[in-house]
């Protein structure tokens, strides 16, 4: 398939266009400066900024799907407004584009841990993700209202990090999967990249949100 990644250069976006390259996808990576960019076989880098609808538009016209791993950094003071801006405009830009395939990749705090409450509204939740969280679960507020396209959000376990690529997972729907004993759920960056695009190839969660861990 022809696939925008958007947040392709980022923690989760890394390994995605990693996975979608390995099997043999054409990758169109939006990046504000493609120059940073390492060139690669079945990779095509273009000058955009997913806070720009029209640049979006432009972007990812003719791709089959676009992948947004978008995430303006957990450092960035603005991060729940800029989270927001970039969700809107390239929600947009894909509809203007005629794209219908779109998969995001949220975070865990919108996922349920009891009846009614959720992650990011525990009291344990980390302060300096909060914002991010609070943008992320907003960000999937806003796809659910999207009925003309074929969307996907994909949410995170607690524990997302390196490691090896196992290609094996389990799969959830809106409650945080249980891990081992008191431990939370996890899985490596690597296998998260397998579950996307093992759900470009192969849809099971159309207009539907799901989650991964190992």
């Amino acid at each position: 398939m022809k696939i925008a990644l958007i947040g392709g250069t980022g923690f989760v976006g890394t390994p995605v266009l990693a996975e979608l390259l390995s099997r043999g996808h054409a990758v169109t990576l939006l990046a504000r400066n493609p120059s940073k960019v390492a060139a690669q076989a079945g990779l095509t880098v273009v000058k955009a900024d997913v806070l720009d609808a029209a640049q979006v538009t432009q972007a990812v016209a003719g791709q089959d799907a676009v992948v947004s791993a978008y995430n303006p950094g957990w450092g960035e003071a603005q991060i729940h407004d800029l989270f927001l801006q970039g969700t809107q405009a390239i929600f947009t830009g894909i509809k203007q584009a005629g794209v219908k395939r779109l998969l995001v990749v949220g975070g865990a705090g919108s996922l349920f841990v009891a009846p009614g409450v959720q992650l990011v509204d525990t009291p344990g939740f980390p302060a300096e993700y909060k914002q991010g969280a609070l943008a992320a679960r907003e960000a999937l507020n806003l796809i659910k209202k999207e009925d003309s396209l074929e969307w996907s959000f994909l949410s995170p376990p607690i524990g997302l990090a390196p490691g090896e690529r196992s290609g094996q997972y389990r799969i959830g729907a809106d409650n945080l999967l249980p891990g081992v004993a008191d431990a939370p759920a996890g899985i490596s960056v690597q296998d998260l990249a397998v579950a996307i695009v093992d759900e470009l190839e192969t849809p099971k969660h159309i207009q539907k949100r799901f989650t991964v861990a190992n």
